[in-house]
């Protein structure tokens, strides 16, 4: 007799999950009138939104677990006149519920005035003044001062925490919603951020209270990117780099990340995903940069390294699975918790790092300026590349090879402060010697991007046929298999760094299967980094992806080995990919960091 084996998945509430046997059942509720038949494991406040009913939330983020701690979402039962938290409670059939009752509207209001109460409230002088839900809410629900006053009582005066060169946390401006908590812990694995102490004391903190430098932090900026007010941001290096683009000593050279291009654009009302390469760089030439390039370029450099090391390993059988280096959020976390799988990294270097190597020697040389006058200025979606930079392995040139980064954020408000009207600015194009660059490179501001344009190489040097279009996805654990010559190849490609220590845990265990492993600290990868505009939607992630895309389909040149300046550059300085000048220049080493 056959068997039915049934598998049954229960949500964080206790519900039957969608896609579990049997099918989900239906529930009928009316809010506001409406009447909305939805899914039995639903909450009020995804039921709402399906109807296009606006709950206005704080603590709620659409990719974490349930909080309900701000009740900014509080709405009236009418059946028996209770105010819910909507974001936390399940749907009930027959429920009526209204969001327009003077008691939910006025219990959403004074939750709002309370928090305010104890909050700083110094929005001019806040780097999220504008892109502030807090702020955002006040002004909807008509908050005013003399509303907030009548709570005023003691203030909370803590230290704020600016000594980690990535991100500054003001515990003062922490309005205790846990989302930075709930991204680091349950997105990222890593739980470098926890409650701590009970009533008016609680505050959101590190381990021991240290600093953010000293934790076992990615320094990748989620906690940043999910934070709706100004109590995690990243360390700000705007007037450092006006002040060396204003000195008549400094040659600044400025590189922008491929992902930029199709990000920067929504800092200025263009839609997310929108190709706005020409008048980045035009903007960048307005604000003073001596000259403006593409790490796009180094983007291919680093395939050209980093494929001729996947190809020598798999020819050696050494070191497989080979494991991506370009994101440092996944270095150090790497270091800090998988010290003992280091030799499975490529050592070369990310394209930030490689580039502003190439800048100080090459340039430098070819444009007949001293590199002591040189200033590397590097526009990133990542918080961690300004850890990266300040790494001691990083300054193979003779110098600092990175000298400063800005997050997309960041460049953003150095646009606006001089006042550009950056939608109408005429397109421009990159600086030459290094401004050649393929669609290979592009995608690498996307998850599984580094793998694509690796493997375009590698496929081609190994049998010189091309490489069939992946699709890889963008999100969480995926995988593929990919025939070069005789050979079949398993790959996986992984963002989010809790998805990846489930992998490491089967390199560490020897059961892992993969030959290659792509690793992003981001989920998304590069468009949904850290310093990327806010907020940063799971659907703002997929069209910026899209937008890429876009860029590599209709790229003429889409191989990294046909990029002409990178095979120039290979004969008049480097030689061959992992010579001793390549090795020496576009190479790295990692280190055991402490666990804790």
């Amino acid at each position: 007799m056959a068997i039915l084996k049934l598998t049954l998945r229960f949500n964080k509430r206790g519900i039957l999950v969608k896609g579990s046997v049997p099918i989900m059942s239906k529930v009928t509720l009316t809010i506001d009138g409406q009447k909305v038949q939805v899914d039995a494991d639903k909450t009020i406040l995804e039921a709402a939104q399906e109807i296009g009913i606006k709950i206005p939330t704080l603590c709620y983020h659409p990719d974490l677990s349930l909080h309900g701690s701000c009740r900014v979402c509080v709405v009236e039962n009418l059946a028996n006149n209770r105010l819910l938290a909507s974001c936390v409670t399940p749907v009930m059939e027959g429920m009526e519920i209204s969001t327009l009752s003077a008691r939910a509207r006025r219990a959403r209001r004074r939750n709002v005035e309370l928090l305010l109460a104890n909050h700083p409230n110094d929005c001019l002088g806040c780097d999220r003044n504008g892109s502030c839900e807090l702020q955002e809410i006040t002004h909807e629900m008509s908050i005013r001062r003399e509303d907030v006053e009548r709570f005023a009582g003691e203030t909370r005066d803590l230290p704020v925490d600016e000594t980690g060169p990535s991100l500054k946390r003001d515990p003062n401006k922490c309005i205790l919603c846990g989302r930075c908590v709930r991204v680091c812990e349950e997105i990222q694995g890593v739980s470098a951020l926890q409650f701590s102490s009970r009533g008016f004391d609680s505050i959101v903190t590190t381990a021991f209270d240290l600093p953010q430098s000293e934790v076992n932090c990615a320094n990748c900026g989620q906690c940043a990117a999910v934070c709706p007010v100004g109590a995690i941001t990243e360390v700000s290096e705007i007037d450092r780099v006006w002040r060396v683009i204003e000195d008549p000593e400094k040659y600044v050279v400025v590189q922008t990340a491929p992902s930029i291009q199709a990000t920067i654009g929504e800092e200025f009302g263009f839609e997310p995903g929108t190709v706005v390469t020409g008048k980045l760089v035009a903007a960048l030439k307005k604000l003073g940069f001596d000259k403006v390039f593409s790490t796009e370029f180094s983007a291919d450099l680093t395939i050209m390294e980093e494929g001729n090391e996947f190809i020598k390993r798999i020819k050696g059988h050494k070191n497989l699975p080979h494991i991506t280096s370009c994101c440092p959020g996944w270095i150090k976390f790497a270091e800090h918790n998988y010290p003992d799988l280091l030799n499975h990294l490529s050592t070369a270097k990310s394209p930030q790092q490689m580039f502003s190597a190439i800048t100080k020697t090459y340039y430098a040389e070819k444009a007949g300026i001293d590199p002591a006058n040189i200033y590397t200025v590097a526009v990133m979606p990542c918080t961690a590349k300004k850890f990266e930079k300040e790494r001691e392995e990083h300054r193979d040139s003779g110098y600092q090879d990175t000298d400063a980064v800005l997050t997309t954020r960041e460049l953003a408000r150095m646009i606006k402060e001089v006042g550009l009207d950056f939608a109408n600015l005429e397109d421009e194009h990159y600086d030459e010697i290094m401004g050649s660059l393929t669609g290979a490179a592009t995608i690498f501001g996307t998850t599984g991007g580094v793998t694509e344009a690796a493997l375009r190489t590698v496929k081609e040097v190994l049998t010189g046929e091309p490489l069939e279009r992946l699709e890889l996805g963008y999100m969480g654990i995926k995988e593929a298999e990919v025939e070069i010559g005789d050979r079949k190849y398993n790959i996986a490609v992984v963002s989010g760094l809790a998805n990846a220590a489930k992998l490491l845990d089967e390199v560490r265990a020897g059961s892992s299967k993969y030959d290659w492993i792509e690793v992003m600290a981001c989920p998304h990868g590069c468009v949904g980094g850290g310093g990327q505009p806010l907020p940063a939607t799971k659907e703002k992630k997929d069209k910026r992806a899209m937008g890429l895309a876009s860029i590599d389909k209709s790229n003429t040149i889409r191989k990294s080995h046909e990029n002409l300046d990178i095979i120039r550059l290979y004969e008049e300085f480097l030689g061959e990919p992992l010579s001793g000048e390549s090795h020496h220049l576009l190479h790295t080493t990692y280190r055991k960091r402490d666990k804790n």
